[in-house]
């Protein structure tokens, strides 16, 4: 649910904080004033692309915020995407700056607008008043049917996609055999000669590092002996000798001057230190000719390396990464070339792709009259008595991605006229009241699947067209429809305003030379004469406003559900005459 829209130079909307509560909520005023100024603020919230059109004139930027209560199956998202969650609540944000540049934030940390567009689904539903020029496009039927179904069409998507991929990876196999093949020869050759090198992953370096010591073998002999006669093998002083006999000097008179104490054990340490390193260094001495003939092995290893990188244009060191990627790329030619393997490949995914097919033809055939019975219902309370409402399901000629058919809606206006495309319904009223019932009989459906029902269903003018007795059956309608969700409308009909639970009126005013408009809650005898406004225009008579007060009245003793007899609604003056009675 939609808690609080804050907007700050936006459009023409200086500043505004509005709370919204549960139930039915109408916006109204007069044409021009701002109405759809908060839709549109809405869905820059939730993602939509905006420009610097949006900025209120001499101000840096625009910014929006709005507050939801946040639907349990986010959380996990939210979790994932690294959003703190802030218990019930879900805090979009989004600015705009007069260059255009956006930047937007989920719950005080920035977000990207295609993570605004994915809470978008699971937040708000919006139905314009043009709704029914989307229910002529094919695939808008299809998916408002797979949602009324609770149909999750991504297997089938998926099972396509692997199906469609089989089938072209055995048509590229079956027009390059030959190519394939010579490419397998070439590779397998190339990989037969590096594996007979057999680098290892780490060899190169190795090689490098013995290549150098024994190129410069007689080099180290000659520094380990000089530095091994300086250290102890030499005849007079040496380094051992000379610290032998300074520590033997400083230990004979360690006792009259404790302070000695630290040098005495740092000549200690450093004499073992040189007796270390002596060993050490006669050790490599001793070792130094174990191998003999092992030059003439590395010279013959090192030259192998590089004529191999030489041969393929690569620094030696890549050789091994090399004969591990051709291994893999014969693994894949071997896989291509297999002609039998893809072939089976090839119809396991298509039996995989045809169940699930079946499956979801089933469950669109199976929904599709439950659906058209609904909105065949809605459209009698709507004054479209003895009208009918259908859907056809279309086989295609060839399997699709969404499946076997495609959905089309047909409608007929009146009893005895067959149904017809929705597109080549004539009447611009007829199509309003449709599209309404869609709306109406589809937002009821609240699914427990991947099209589980939102929080906020916001009808912008969809009752344009609509009047009399049929305009209160539309506030009937959404007054029933707001006891399950919350509902906010745009609207000119006063019979639909009068049946809201909540009343906000947005007004223009001009203010310091700029036009601004402001949205405010009305209530008592402010509504009254908004309502008397609605029905009567500017000049507000006392018949006007004595009307709507009765039409306030009655909405507030309405609280049933819809009549059983959709043919007959009950209409104003028939629930006055009987409140009178």
């Amino acid at each position: 649910m939609l808690r609080r829209l804050s907007l700050r130079d936006f459009v023409i909307v200086p500043e505004l904080e509005l709370d919204f509560g549960a139930g039915f909520s109408v916006l109204t005023g007069e044409t021009g004033a701002g109405k759809s100024i908060l839709i549109d603020a809405l869905q820059l919230a939730l993602g939509q692309r905006g420009d610097a059109g949006v900025v209120r004139e001499g101000a840096a930027r625009a910014e929006i915020s709005a507050e939801f209560d946040c639907p349990a199956h986010l959380t996990g998202w939210l979790d994932e995407a690294g959003f703190e969650s802030e218990g019930t609540s879900l805090l979009l944000r989004r600015v705009i700056d007069s260059q255009g540049k956006s930047r937007a934030w989920i719950n005080g940390s920035a977000a990207t607008i295609s993570q605004l567009r994915e809470l978008a689904d699971s937040l708000l539903d919006i139905h314009g008043q043009h709704a029914w020029q989307g229910l002529t496009r094919p695939a808008s039927v299809r998916a408002l049917l797979d949602s009324y179904a609770d149909l999750d069409t991504r297997p089938l998507a998926a099972a396509f996609a692997d199906w469609k991929h089989a089938s072209e990876a055995l048509d590229a196999a079956q027009t390059r055999q030959s190519e394939l093949l010579s490419e397998r020869e070439r590779l397998a050759w190339q990989i037969g000669e590096i594996a007979r090198l057999a680098p290892g992953a780490d060899e190169w370096e190795e090689l490098n590092a013995e290549h150098q010591r024994l190129s410069h073998a007689q080099s180290l002999l000659d520094a380990v002996r000089a530095a091994l006669e300086l250290l102890s093998e030499a005849e007079g002083s040496t380094a051992e000798s000379l610290t032998g006999e300074a520590l033997d000097r400083l230990e004979n008179v360690l006792d009259y001057d404790a302070r000695l104490g630290s040098a005495v054990e740092a000549l200690r340490g450093a004499q073992a230190q040189i007796q270390d390193a002596g060993h050490s260094l006669s050790t490599y001495l001793h070792g130094a000719d174990s191998e003999p003939g092992r030059m003439d092995e590395l010279d013959e290893r090192v030259s192998a390396w590089l004529n191999l990188a030489r041969r393929y244009r690569r620094p030696p060191q890549e050789l091994p990464a090399l004969h591990a990627q051709w291994r893999q790329e014969l693994a894949a030619l071997d896989a291509a070339t297999d002609l039998a393997a893809l072939q089976t490949s090839l119809a396991t995914a298509r039996k995989a792709f045809d169940a699930e097919a079946r499956r979801v033809s089933a469950a669109r055939a199976q929904a599709a009259p439950a659906l058209a019975g609904a909105v065949t219902a809605a459209m009698q309370l709507l004054g479209m008595n003895g009208g009918q409402f259908d859907i056809a399901l279309l086989p295609q000629e060839q399997p699709q991605s969404y499946g076997l058919e495609s959905a089309e809606f047909l409608v007929a206006g009146h009893a005895g006229s067959a149904p017809r495309p929705l597109a080549k319904v004539a009447s611009g009223g007829e199509l309003s009241r449709i599209a309404l019932a869609i709306a109406v009989t589809t937002c009821q459906k609240t699914g427990t699947g991947v099209n589980a029902g939102v929080g906020t269903l916001i009808f912008d003018e969809i009752d344009a067209g609509v009047g009399g007795a049929v305009a209160e059956t539309v506030g009937r309608l959404m007054k029933q429809l707001g006891r399950s969700s919350q509902v906010l409308a745009v609207t000119h009909l006063p019979q639909v305003a009068a049946c809201a639970d909540h009343h906000l009126l947005v007004a223009k005013a001009l203010r310091g030379g700029q036009t601004c408009s402001d949205v405010q809650p009305v209530l008592g005898e402010a509504r009254v004469a908004e309502i008397a406004r609605m029905l009567g225009g500017e000049r507000l008579s006392s018949t006007a406003q004595a009307h709507a007060q009765e039409m306030l009245d009655l909405s507030a003793l309405d609280t049933s559900s819809l009549s059983n007899s959709p043919s007959s609604p009950t209409t104003s003056a028939g629930k006055a005459k009987k409140a009178r009675s």
